[in-house]
């Protein structure tokens, strides 16, 4: 049987994506590719005290070069806001968004800080954690600080089997607690308003 011009051309690039997250090359390609995503996202919160896990779902945006919207909807909202190089944070009180004025560091605001650098495909130059490719898609982080360890182990991330995205982040903060993050209903390369990044 006979295929057209643009069917061979699909599966052509059907079966370059299977092997997009073969190589650092491959990964740093296809991530150069992207300009913008817009998410939905589950987290789940895993401790040893805890019978269950915390869940907690929200949106999560990003317009290259590294600009960020984090927005907890549920239980508990909350939102962090990352443009032109400033960081603003937002918890819930009394019913209404309050702007956070002095940030405490802990794992989310890392892993807020070094997402730009993921989604650019920048993993092998990066100087805050050393990065292992391994089998399954999987990119696992180890922090080259020592203070940095005592806050995360280690990160393992899942790439997507769309290329230049991200399946789930797991942050694994301690012996007996750890964070996952799955994304979900991924929207790319849209144009996004600069108001997103910069408003509640």
């Amino acid at each position: 049987m006979k295929m057209s011009k643009p069917t061979l051309i699909l599966l052509a690039a059907c079966l370059l994506s299977l092997g997009w997250a073969d190589s650092w090359d491959g990964i740093r390609s296809n991530a150069g590719q992207l300009t913008s995503v817009q998410a939905d996202f589950t987290q789940e919160k895993h401790l040893r005290i805890l019978a269950r896990p915390i869940i907690s779902k929200g949106i999560f945006v990003f317009q290259a070069p590294s600009s960020l919207r984090w927005q907890y909807l549920s239980p508990i909202q909350s939102l962090l806001l990352m443009h032109d190089g400033s960081t603003r944070k937002f918890f819930q009180q009394d019913g209404k968004l309050t702007e956070e004025r002095t940030m405490n560091m802990d794992a989310m605001q890392v892993i807020s800080q070094e997402i730009s650098q993921w989604l650019a495909g920048r993993f092998t130059d990066n100087p805050t954690f050393q990065a292992e490719l391994q089998p399954g898609r999987m990119i696992v982080l180890t922090p080259k600080q020592k203070g940095l360890a005592q806050l995360i182990s280690r990160i393992e991330l899942v790439l997507s089997d769309q290329p230049g995205l991200m399946e789930s982040v797991t942050i694994y903060e301690g012996k007996d607690s750890y964070t996952r993050l799955a994304f979900s209903n991924a929207v790319l390369n849209q144009d996004i308003k600069p108001t997103v990044f910069t408003n509640q």
